[in-house]
């Protein structure tokens, strides 16, 4: 989970950072405020991707975590009936 915590630190400051950079670039008003929604709406693509990618992540690990646990309860039940036959 810190993996994803960096990531988003890492594109927030991306983020201000290239906002900061449009308000100080000497375009007119209406191009500023069209640099600033086109950057908005590209990491806010990234950060979905993102987004995606960890809860596939945390879904095939969550599977993995599942089918062990059957598996631990299935050497149990056979350990429970040798013991009690």
């Amino acid at each position: 989970m810190k993996s994803g915590k960096v990531l988003l630190g890492v594109l927030a400051g991306a983020a201000v950072g290239a906002l900061v950079g449009v308000l100080f670039a000497p375009d007119k008003g209406s191009k500023t405020r069209k640099k600033i929604l086109s950057k908005s709406e590209d990491y806010t693509d990234e950060l979905k991707v993102k987004f995606e990618e960890l809860v596939e992540s945390i879904a095939k690990k969550y599977e993995a975590l599942e089918h062990s646990a059957k598996g631990l309860e299935a050497k149990g039940k056979e350990k429970l009936d040798e013991v009690t036959a």
